[in-house]
């Protein structure tokens, strides 16, 4: 093995040597060029390659990478050592960057609420639906590239890199071969990165370009063209797939690429002077969790080669001091910004987006956060942007590429104790008015028919205006008493629980500013129906059964007003998570001034409602955290009015009104113009997207808690909860046992997808 790749290596070396003017010795080191092939993950055996080349005193001269191999290739070319890119790799989240999910905090308030509540979503033109193009748009690995690179951001020409470098990539529209070998480096092995499916596909100079793999998986011939005399290549292919293997769409594309690379390879690695071959058919190439076994396995391979590449540096006689460390900033300067590529969305709103302010030092994590602000808004197929030194700082020339889907169709399915099953049809149209606004409308069909229609323009920095309108329906039986309490109903000793209907029509106008998408300050006036009815008392009161079948008795109305009010909001929300929340603090305040009503119960005066909500959540190990909440409200005024009054009991999210749920108890069971309860949930997650979820509440409601000193007394209610919770494509999926040793009360709650 070791004596036929020695003899090959030598001869190349001494036709070298012989072909070539000499140095003042005599002798002229050979020039070696570096080919790394794509195949994802598996490319990551590249590093460990790396690790023996540079353990053998082998110094590149030119390097040229596919893919995977490109990425691994320019951070080489670029300055990081062997051991340095180890390192790097091996703290980064491939699994995070590749999905591309949008961190929770770079969305706004509107964007939280949206993607919390669908669980698929579709372009819509033309009314005819289509699928998007890719899973991801790949901004997180490139805002992690610019950082990376950011040491030679002002080098265009490749050939000027500390290792001379070219990538290559594929036309997407004419199949040929697009090498690269200048522009912006990051934008450079992006684009020969671009799986098809995986990635959204690149453009750079007004080419639509895809994975270099596609037609060059393995660029020896463009190497050897850069004056490379001796080739090591690493090759990380994949071989063709048994259809035990083929288990998914990226290995079915692969295999279906791979039909030419690997008839390519026959004769390339013929033509490689030192060819290693790592074991990593047992890898995929989206095994990236495994990146420590892959990386060993080029180290392996790379040692069997250790003679060859031994006297290869013998050969070079190089005595130079080896790579220097670099120093990956972590900082920077802009102050200057070019936006290209905004059509639709105007300077102020990307500005905006971004929050950050020209010719301030900010850190990249700031950087990235402004891009992935923008990623969180759906409107750009790809955000791309260029970082050039000008003298003073940096220049950010931000190059825009928007999405021309306008309108989105998105699907939601739910089912819970209180608003049973339910389906939602939702149409989301971008662009509605004018630039930078939204505007949708679900249509929610089940036991209960219900919408919800918002609009929303969104202004950046500056104030942004919104409407909402919400109509809610559901009936659940209560307690009679409960209704006696609180509204003029004549006792009947015979009547223990009644089926209550409520329905609430809630219309708002509002203004918005947001800080860092995660604190809000919201102003707006609001319109509300609310009717509070039972068909129960009528029947009750002498009605035949069998005629109130053919003749449904008439409605007795607690509640038929509509009020009108001034309202006011603060939101604080670094949640994680909305529904299983790893850390993250949670503040939301709501002040509702009621001035006006139509007064169904003739007993208006003005009122109002004053509430608020604080939780942390405290990460007490990898897969353990407890979170901790307590809330409160209270009703400031003499008015005699109670259909706002706070009412405790079930489980869930998103109830409407003052409604608030309470483990150990059922729905709409403690009711009181005031009340203050703290909760507490320990989320054990005991295995991917599996959680065992312990909760206990405690609370005490009545009317005026708060004047009378009782808020701060002993708790009395109490009540707990054990269940599990599932991550699922539809969303959360959650069962609780509830209990509460007051009345001796248990029952089981239930919640599928999405709250809506």
């Amino acid at each position: 093995m070791g004596i036929k790749h020695i003899f090959s290596v030598l001869s190349c070396i001494l036709f070298g040597v012989l072909g070539m003017a000499q140095t003042p010795d005599g002798e002229t080191p050979p020039k070696i060029g570096l080919v790394l092939s794509g195949g994802g993950a598996k490319g990551l055996a590249h590093i460990g390659a790396l690790k023996v080349i540079e353990e053998a005193g082998v110094k590149v001269d030119y390097i040229g990478g596919t893919s995977m191999g490109a990425i691994v290739g320019a951070l080489y070319a670029s300055g990081y050592s062997a051991h340095e890119l180890d390192s790097i790799f091996r703290v980064t989240d491939f699994a995070e960057l590749i999905q591309d999910n949008v961190p929770r905090g770079a969305k706004t308030f509107y964007e939280k609420e949206d993607s919390e509540r669908y669980a698929l979503g579709l372009p819509f033109t033309n009314f005819s639906v289509s699928f998007p193009q890719a899973i991801s748009g790949g901004q997180n690995i490139y805002n992690e590239l610019v950082r990376l690179l950011f040491h030679v951001k002002d080098v265009h020409d490749f050939e000027k890199l500390p290792i001379p470098f070219l990538c290559v990539a594929t036309n997407v529209e004419t199949g040929e071969e697009v090498l690269l070998d200048h522009g912006y480096l990051p934008e450079a092995i992006m684009a020969s990165g671009t799986f098809p499916s995986l990635f959204e596909p690149s453009e750079i100079d007004g080419t639509i370009l895809i994975d270099g793999g596609v037609v060059n998986n393995y660029p020896i011939d463009k190497v050897k063209n850069m004056g490379a005399d001796v080739i090591i290549g690493v090759d990380v292919q994949h071989n063709l797939s048994t259809r035990e293997s083929l288990l998914s769409a990226t290995e079915i594309l692969l295999q279906i690429n791979n039909y030419r690379t690997v008839n390519d390879m026959k004769k390339k690695s013929e033509e490689t002077d030192v060819y290693i071959r790592p074991d990593i058919d047992k890898f995929s190439v989206i095994d990236f969790g495994r990146s420590k076994e892959i990386v060993k396995s080029g180290e392996e391979a790379a040692r069997n080669k250790i003679q060859e590449l031994q006297v290869l540096a013998q050969s070079q006689n190089y005595t130079g001091m080896g790579k220097k460390n670099i120093q990956i900033m972590d900082s920077l300067t802009i102050n200057r910004m070019i936006i290209r590529g905004n059509d639709l969305y105007t300077r102020g709103y990307i500005k905006g987006k971004l929050r950050f302010n020209l010719a301030e030092k900010i850190s990249f994590e700031d950087l990235k956060q402004g891009m992935n602000n923008l990623s969180a808004t759906g409107n750009f197929k790809a955000i791309r942007y260029e970082l050039v030194s000008n003298g003073l700082g940096t220049d950010l020339i931000l190059k825009l590429k928007e999405d021309p889907t306008k309108m989105f169709l998105k699907l939601s399915a739910h089912y819970d104790d209180l608003y049973k099953s339910a389906a939602l049809i939702n149409l989301t149209k971008k662009n509605l008015f004018m630039k930078d606004d939204v505007g949708s409308f679900d249509f929610i069909l089940g036991d209960h028919i219900r919408y919800n229609m918002q609009y929303y323009l969104d202004k950046g920095y500056y104030w942004s205006f919104g409407i909402n309108s919400r109509f809610t329906d559901f009936d659940e039986e209560v307690d009679f008493g409960l209704i006696r309490s609180n509204f003029d109903v004549r006792n009947d000793p015979n009547i223990r629980q009644i089926n209550l209907d409520v329905t609430d029509l809630t219309n708002q106008i509002y203004l918005q500013t947001v800080l860092q998408e995660e604190f809000a300050f919201t102003i707006g006036a609001e319109h509300k129906l609310l009717r509070y009815s039972t068909r129960t008392l009528n029947q009750l009161e002498g009605e035949d059964v069998e005629e109130s079948l053919i003749d449904p008795p008439e409605r007795t109305f607690f509640e038929n007003s509509n009020y009108f009010s001034a309202f006011g909001k603060i939101t604080l929300d670094t949640y994680d998570d909305k529904y299983f929340p790893t850390k993250g603090l949670y503040f939301d305040s709501d002040f509702h001034l009621y001035l006006f009503s139509s007064d169904f119960n003739d007993n208006f005066r003005e009122f109002s409602i004053a509430k608020t909500k604080l939780g942390t959540v405290i990460p007490l190990s990898h897969n353990l955290s407890f979170n901790i909440e307590a809330d409160g409200g209270v009703k400031l005024g003499t008015s005699a009015v109670t259909s706002f009054d706070f009412v405790l009991g079930g489980f869930g999210n998103d109830f409407v009104n003052n409604f608030v749920p309470f483990f150990g108890y059922d729905f709409l069971s403690l009711a009181g113009n005031s009340f203050v309860k703290a909760y507490g949930r320990l989320d054990y997650r005991f295995a991917p997207k599996n959680h065992l979820l312990l909760s206990a509440n405690f609370a005490n409601v009545d009317d005026d808690l708060f004047r009378t000193g009782e808020w701060f007394s002993e708790p009395t209610f109490s009540g707990y909860g054990i269940g599990y919770g599932f991550e699922s494509f539809i969303g959360p999926i959650q069962v609780y046992y509830s209990w509460t040793p007051e009345i001796k009360n248990d029952s089981i709650f239930f919640s599928i997808g999405y709250w809506f």
